[in-house]
């Protein structure tokens, strides 16, 4: 071993197994049995830390180093497309663009009429460049600097947005009434904005009224993470009046202000794309799309892809409905000429010719009638894990009551002590709703649910973007998951699927057999091989399996709708004239 003693490699923070192993010229074999016989179980793809590759590559004869890189390393969380395709730019040719805002907020707190105050438009009336007119997006100048605002409040286009990843804002303006405090939609949009990693200035509104608590609000704020500057905190509080008018240009200050901390850049003469805000079909024009330009300069006669459509951009209009022929970085523009309708939180990109977009839209289409949305399970973050792409757990909670949620967030905290950590990106009392899924298709999360239901547009949503919602009723069956699902032990996920209804029309004693109820199916069929369950006024009474499936005499595998039948169910014979049978399978749900 001495000899090798001169020998210095430098590892950093984390490295998988196979790269250590190539690091120290060793087999990963030989590795696995170092780890091993220092207590440490890790397949190859495994992620281990530096003081245990130190430990593998000092008995290896190595002097070992912290390699420490020169820019630090990214949170954890996914890069948004557009953002990865600027980091792909030349950094000299990089300059500050305009930082994009969006507005969040609980219902009735005052986004809108914020909106209004700063745009010195009356929006709620419906006038000119009022909100039916307008493109979504539009931008204000203050001390010489423009600021683009995302007009899209309650606006289901961007909650879709952040659901699909887009994620176009660079800063998050949280609209709280100082007279109302936090509440339910104000901590989703926090949510939103953590999941995203966008900073968070929050517009304390309603400051006018004789009703006004804004200590109290501040405190509510610290609650959830949102400490005040003047708590020396690192969100910036802005008190404001939206119909006074008041504290708007403290507002925009504080915009500029957290624009100029934050790396809010783009290359004008760069590759062009940029995010799709809205879109419609109109009958005159055909499909009119608003778009936020977020690198490069678009230009009239630019082809564009976006999803799944594209086109020659035949016509473009700035926010205010003036026609221009270019737009450069955190620009909005209304376009003419695509051949599909994209959808909200699309990238766009421009093509150097028809033909090769073409091509491109035809190939996206192939690829979504191939692959099915990937489903964002417990055993699949697992196998992300392991193969070093995560390291964190996701969550969503919802329960029926806020006195549970407080054990079952305490006992999964408890669980942070292996190499996956619980990230809890929400918590809240009632249903999973559509809101709830589409925060965790846009932060690739689990939604977890104790003693509540999933309403059915959140079920169709979680379908169409491949979100998990698990149900539970007992505690420690959800703890239990969670935690197999840190160890990867999870067991499958299975769901039902109801075949047909039986109801019992007589009951019958035959000797040697026991008792059989006569039945008839009333809908779908009823299946020898199925699962059984009996209902009573609506209760269960019993879950199993069919013992015998007799039509006539014969015994038969299945019996169909409008057809009688006689039937025993394994360990019951308490029937009872009225009884509804339901026959359902389980599926194993493909990961």
């Amino acid at each position: 071993m001495g000899e090798k003693q001169d020998k210095v490699i430098e590892l950093p923070a984390s490295i998988t197994v196979r790269e250590l192993a190539q690091s120290v010229e060793a087999s990963p074999i030989q590795v696995i049995k170092i780890l091993m016989s220092n207590g440490v179980m890790a397949n190859i793809n495994q992620m281990i830390d530096y003081d245990t590759a130190a430990v593998v590559a000092s008995e290896l004869g190595f002097e070992v180093k912290l390699y420490i890189p020169e820019e630090e390393p990214q949170e954890t969380g996914e890069v948004p497309l557009w953002r990865q395709l600027i980091a792909s730019e030349n950094p000299k040719k990089l300059v500050q663009r305009p930082p994009v805002v969006t507005i969040l907020g609980h219902v009735d707190h005052g986004k809108t009429t914020l909106l209004d105050a700063i745009r010195h438009t009356d929006v709620a009336s419906g006038e000119v460049g009022g909100i039916t007119q307008h493109i979504g997006a539009y931008q204000v100048e203050h001390k010489g600097k423009l600021i683009t605002f995302l007009d899209t409040p309650g606006h289901a286009a961007f909650t879709a947005m952040r659901a699909r990843g887009a994620q176009g804002a660079d800063i998050v303006i949280l609209v709280v009434a100082a007279n109302d405090g936090v509440m339910p939609q104000t901590r989703e949009a926090i949510a939103h904005a953590r999941a995203a990693r966008v900073p968070i200035i929050v517009a304390l509104n309603k400051i006018d009224r004789p009703d006004a608590n804004p200590d109290y609000v501040k405190r509510q704020l610290a609650e959830n993470g949102l400490v005040p500057d003047d708590w020396d905190g690192d969100t910036l509080v802005v008190p404001v009046s939206a119909k006074q008018k008041q504290g708007l240009d403290d507002l925009l200050e504080a915009i500029l202000l957290v624009a100029e901390n934050t790396s809010i850049q783009a290359n004008p003469e760069g590759k062009v794309f940029g995010t799709v805000i809205e879109a419609e079909l109109d009958k005159s024009k055909g499909v009119v799309a608003s778009l936020l330009v977020q690198n490069g300069t678009l230009q009239d006669g630019d082809v564009v892809v976006a999803g799944k459509a594209c086109g020659r951009i035949r016509a473009m209009f700035d926010f205010r409905g003036k026609k221009i022929r270019k737009a450069g970085p955190s620009t909005p523009v209304r376009i003419i000429g695509l051949s599909d309708v994209p959808e909200a939180g699309d990238i766009f990109q421009v093509y150097p010719s028809e033909k090769e977009a073409r091509c491109i839209v035809e190939e996206r289409k192939q690829q979504q009638r191939a692959v099915a949305a990937p489903r964002a399970t417990l055993e699949e973050i697992f196998e992300r894990f392991q193969s070093g792409e995560t390291r964190e757990l996701p969550l969503i909670i919802k329960a029926d009551v806020q006195g549970s949620l407080e054990p079952i967030n305490k006992s999964l905290m408890e669980l942070n002590q292996g190499d996956i950590k619980i990230n809890i990106l929400h918590t809240e009392t009632g249903n999973i709703t559509e809101s709830d899924v589409m925060l965790a298709a846009a932060s690739k999360a689990i939604v977890i649910g104790f003693n509540v239901q999933a309403d059915t547009a959140a079920r169709r949503l979680a379908e169409a973007e491949g979100v998990s919602i698990r149900l539970y009723n007992i505690i420690y069956r959800l703890i239990e998951d969670v935690e197999k699902a840190l160890k990867g032990m999870l067991e499958p996920e299975y769901k039902e699927t109801t075949l047909g209804l039986a109801e019992v029309l007589q009951i019958f004693r035959i000797s040697k057999v026991g008792m059989i109820a006569g039945c008839k199916v009333i809908q779908g069929t009823l299946q020898r091989n199925g699962y059984a369950r009996l209902k009573r006024n609506n209760e269960v009474i019993y879950e199993g399996e069919f013992s015998s499936l007799k039509h006539e005499k014969d015994d038969v595998r299945e019996v169909r709708q409008g057809f009688e039948c006689g039937l025993s169910l394994k360990g019951f014979s308490q029937y009872e004239i009225g009884d509804i049978i339901e026959c359902y399978i389980k599926e194993r749900i493909s990961q």
